[in-house]
């Protein structure tokens, strides 16, 4: 899985470029592979990130401005949400790959999975009490009887 990141290497605009350079500069440092294509200088890649951006994720012009994230064909998101998931330590999440065991958000998983795990043996030791109870009630109204 390769992740897209949808950039404009000759844009004038200050904050694209800050936030390109996040988003490149912070996937370098997680080590996730990714690959730069540029909209500026290729109109195969501008218009493969446009019609692939999904409607409601688009701008009011329609025309989303990059950078713009990509997990091969699956749509991640844009700045703002690559931004949240950073915040959230869900950066893994939001790209769609695995975390890395050790990380964060591995961790997080784990700990999720383990509460869940434990609130299924609550659920399947009541289950089994309120069973018992039921039998031992059957039991007793035969013998009753």
């Amino acid at each position: 899985m390769v992740i897209k990141v949808f950039l404009a290497t000759s844009s004038g605009s200050t904050a694209i470029k800050k936030k390109q350079q996040d988003v490149v500069g912070f996937l370098e440092a997680l080590k996730v592979e990714y690959a730069e294509l540029d909209i500026a200088c290729n109109e195969q890649n501008r218009m493969w990130m446009r019609q692939n951006v999904p409607e409601e994720k688009k701008p009011s012009n329609g025309i989303p401005l990059p950078p713009q994230i990509f997990n091969e064909e699956s749509y991640c998101g844009d700045y703002d949400t690559f931004f949240d998931a950073k915040e959230d330590n869900a950066v893994y999440a939001f790209l769609g790959l695995p975390p890395p065991p050790g990380s964060k958000e591995a961790q997080e998983e784990e700990d999720e999975e383990q509460e869940e795990e434990e609130l299924q043996q609550l659920e399947d030791e009541q289950g089994s009490e309120e069973e018992e109870e039921g039998t031992e009630l059957q039991e007793g109204e035969e013998e009753a009887e």
